[in-house]
């Protein structure tokens, strides 16, 4: 089966875009370790998963992004004509489908990117003797 150019973009673009959205838990990690070394350290040398998932966790942030991808989703996912003066509420996609996306999928490996990262954000420096 040959794909046209535009058709290969269009499904690779998002592809792309999810991974760099996902990739960036690297930075946001780093940023939260940074904030408190003290309290990641031990988590990460005890390779504690959960602990560190638990940690990086902020359930308010989490709704907050849900809402904005909602409400994303309803602006730039509606049928746009010109001869409408307002909108007729017609979505491409369900916006609340989007925000169920980021909520089961794109949050979760964002924070298993995050979880990586720290686990292995002390290897390249010498344990500290008691």
């Amino acid at each position: 089966m040959i794909y046209s150019t535009n058709t290969t973009l269009s499904i690779l673009l998002p592809w792309q875009a999810l991974s760099r959205r996902i990739h960036y838990g690297k930075f946001v990690a780093e940023v939260k370790y940074r904030e408190a070394p003290h309290e990641y350290e031990p988590l990460i040398r005890a390779k504690d998963r959960n602990a560190l998932m638990n940690l990086l966790t902020f359930k308010k942030q989490e709704e907050m992004v849900m809402r904005r991808v909602e409400k994303k989703g309803m602006v730039f996912g509606q049928y746009v004509s010109l001869n409408d003066t307002e909108s007729t509420g017609k979505y491409k996609i369900d916006p609340s489908l989007v925000s169920q996306l980021y909520e089961k999928w794109v949050m979760p490996l964002t924070k298993d990117v995050e979880v990586e990262y720290l686990l292995k954000r002390l290897d390249g420096e010498q344990k500290q003797v008691p």
